[in-house]
């Protein structure tokens, strides 16, 4: 079966007084595709995915969702997604059961229909024991697991998730990335934001990295880590490093950086470099393999973002 693009994006831009948000980018989803969209603070992602599912309407270019086209048939298209949103939105007067109700029948779905399907996705996101909780005495993760639940009671062709375990704990974290890898499995189509680069990296079969509003590039994460880093990274911090860095790893000619009081060493093969190390115990290092994150930092530079 050939693939069938249930997002096509052509130069979609977003401008909001005078400044462009999101550049001109292009790009497709194809189904049963996790498609993961990272970038820092201001890239545009957050506002590309609000394009996505038309809260916000493109300045420009041609947006294509679930084969409507957006904004002018966003109503029904909105009908067969499912949103997961940065900050759970959930009715704190509600139990568990009573949100998912109300939320069920924005989409005109009978209480019969309801009944049958809440039990399965309380199950689903291990929440079967907090059936009549009121959402404040629930953890965070039992929080972001029932917005999972609740954006799947549709029965979505495409499920948007924007950064789905931000603030969570590690546990929480690991069963969200469960629950999303079976959906993944059962054939869901998924979109994702996320600053975990982690996450994005255990997820997506497509990685878009964006900045300033643009398209860096796009790829899976082997691809990318394949294309711009070499296979192994080692990290050296400690007193005297700089010292050691112009006596011992200079003359090795390895591909190297300074950011902060650690440096960055890369290559294919570092055995030479790690023996220089064995004489010096003042100094910590990590030897690892290259990863999604040096990707990220490398395309888009390592100065901090706060806007």
């Amino acid at each position: 079966m050939s693939p069938v693009n249930i997002v096509t994006a052509d130069h979609l831009t977003k401008i909001y007084n005078q400044q462009t948000v999101v550049d001109s980018i292009s790009f497709t989803v194809q189904r049963g595709e996790c498609c993961g969209i990272l970038g820092p603070n201001g890239a545009g992602k957050t506002t590309t995915l609000r394009m996505l599912i038309g809260n916000t309407f493109p300045t420009q270019g041609q947006l294509t969702v679930l084969g409507w086209q957006i904004p002018d048939q966003s109503r029904l298209m909105r009908g067969q997604i499912g949103v997961v949103p940065q900050k759970d939105n959930l009715d704190p007067d509600f139990s568990v059961t009573q949100n998912l109700l109300v939320y069920g029948r924005y989409f005109g779905l009978s209480d019969a229909v309801l009944r049958e399907r809440i039990p399965r996705l309380l199950e689903f996101a291990s929440l079967e024991n907090k059936a009549e909780a009121k959402v404040p005495t629930l953890s965070g993760g039992m929080q972001r697991r029932l917005s999972l639940a609740r954006a799947l009671l549709n029965e979505p062709a495409l499920l948007i998730l924007d950064e789905p375990t931000t603030g969570l704990d590690p546990q929480a974290r690991q069963l969200i990335w469960q629950r999303l890898r079976r959906l993944k499995s059962d054939g869901l189509t998924l979109i994702l934001t996320t600053h975990y680069m982690e996450e994005a990296e255990r997820l997506s079969d497509k990685i878009i990295v964006m900045d300033r509003g643009r398209i860096l590039d796009v790829g899976s994460p082997r691809y990318l880590i394949e294309k711009y880093i070499e296979n192994q990274v080692v990290e050296v911090h400690g007193s005297e490093v700089n010292q050691w860095h112009e006596q011992q790893a200079r003359p090795l000619s390895f591909r190297s950086e300074q950011v902060g009081d650690t440096w960055f060493y890369y290559g294919q093969q570092v055995d030479k470099l790690l023996e220089r190390l064995c004489g010096y115990p003042e100094l910590r290092y990590l030897h690892r393999p290259a990863n999604l994150e040096d990707v990220f930092l490398k395309l888009t530079g390592r100065e901090l973002r706060d806007d």
